[in-house]
């Protein structure tokens, strides 16, 4: 007799649809840029693709043991020949292959095409949207992975160096900051160095990086315009690693001339909820409850943070955005680190920390953002820079 515990264990079927560029997903599974979408099915250890003859023979080498379909095995050319349209064409085929292999239900992502997803459900197959499961598989980053986020990590150090250099070397005349040609030193000057290092790191970094200060930027507006003497100076910054299609991301904030008593403040606060954030960063842990450190110090320092905002309020100023996230193949990804966030963090974990107090009058403000490691007994630093104003 067959034991129940070996036979009767739920099987959980992943489906997923797209193409690797815009789905990260995707991009984990079959680790590889393929710009024309295809169809994944892992179900109980079993591997099943199905693609173009275009794409077979390189799927094939990175997933070794998973059966590869071709379109044309399953009428892809004679639906066409037909006078099939070839977006419907693309999508019978994906009907025909789930037959083909069984498929009677999947776990698929919250970005499964609404087309795919009516024809998979038509023919029967029930298909449960369930992000965690789909995001918790890529969680736990690949040694490909890992190395891909290192390496756009040393580039966004090499980018931060380019525009600190610039704010560094720059002259304060008449409350901002002008280049050696005596032309203002603009955001948009000091993001274009940026980008330039990061891009000759092979990983280049996207045009809205930020460039901010009391004079320009909030939120995710990236800056423009003259960067100010005397005033802080933040740069936020997320290459992305070409081999890999991995991102980094770490901040910084700078000041050229004098560093006032209240953003020297500023400076300590943050940089005491980063490293109490840091210390208890460990598998196990609830990103709400690392949220919850970092707010701790910054209302203890007197600014407001999203717990104290008033029922209905929208907050501007202080520490009024999340901690941090994950960063991956995307450079916001689960998990989250916020008054949302349930996850709990596991080992293989890549998360950005980033607390800070800005939006304030006069001043801006000063944020710092560290990539952290979570390891099996604690966590590694990724990111190597100093914290100097």
């Amino acid at each position: 007799m067959t034991s129940c515990r070996v036979a009767c264990r739920p099987v959980t079927t992943i489906l997923l649809y797209g193409d690797s560029l815009r789905y990260p997903s995707l991009r984990h599974e079959v680790p590889l840029e393929v710009i024309d979408p295809f169809l994944f099915v892992e179900r109980d250890g079993e591997t099943f693709v199905l693609t173009s003859s275009l794409e077979a023979e390189r799927i094939q080498a990175v997933l070794e043991h998973a059966t590869i379909v071709n379109m044309g095995e399953v009428g892809y050319y004679d639906l066409v020949d037909g006078g099939m349209a070839r977006d419907e064409a693309e999508i019978e085929v994906v009907v025909r292959a789930l037959r083909r292999w069984d498929v009677q239900q999947a776990v698929v992502a919250p970005d499964l095409p609404v087309a795919v997803a009516d024809a998979i459900r038509a023919t029967g197959v029930a298909v449960t949207v369930d992000s965690a499961v789909v995001e918790g598989r890529r969680r736990v980053k690949s040694a490909a992975e890992l190395e891909g986020i290192r390496r756009a990590q040393r580039a966004a150090e090499a980018g931060m160096a380019a525009g600190e250099e610039l704010i560094r070397n720059a002259e304060r005349r008449e409350g901002i900051l002008r280049g050696r040609d005596g032309e203002p030193l603009t955001s948009e000057r000091v993001r274009a160095a940026i980008r330039a290092a990061c891009a000759e790191h092979e990983a280049p970094a996207p045009p809205g990086i930020m460039v901010v200060s009391a004079l320009s930027g909030g939120g995710h507006d990236p800056g423009s315009g003259p960067l100010p003497a005397d005033l802080p100076i933040t740069i936020d910054l997320w290459p992305r690693d070409e081999a890999s299609g991995c991102w980094a991301d770490m901040t910084r904030t700078f000041v050229n001339g004098e560093v006032t008593d209240e953003v020297e403040t500023l400076r300590a606060v943050v940089l005491d909820a980063l490293a109490q954030v840091r210390a208890a960063a460990r598998p196990g842990v609830g990103g709400r409850e690392l949220y919850d450190i970092a707010a701790g110090v910054i209302e203890a320092a007197g600014h407001p943070t999203q717990r104290t905002r008033a029922p209905g309020e929208t907050l501007a100023h202080g520490f009024y955005f999340g901690l941090g996230h994950g960063v991956g193949l995307e450079v916001h990804e689960a998990p989250g680190m916020g008054l949302a966030a349930g996850d709990q963090l596991v080992a293989g974990d890549v998360i950005a920390i980033e607390p800070g107090i800005e939006g304030l009058e006069r001043v801006g403000g000063v944020r710092y953002e560290d990539l952290v490691l979570i390891t099996d007994d604690g966590s590694e630093t990724l990111t190597n820079y100093h914290y100097d104003l």
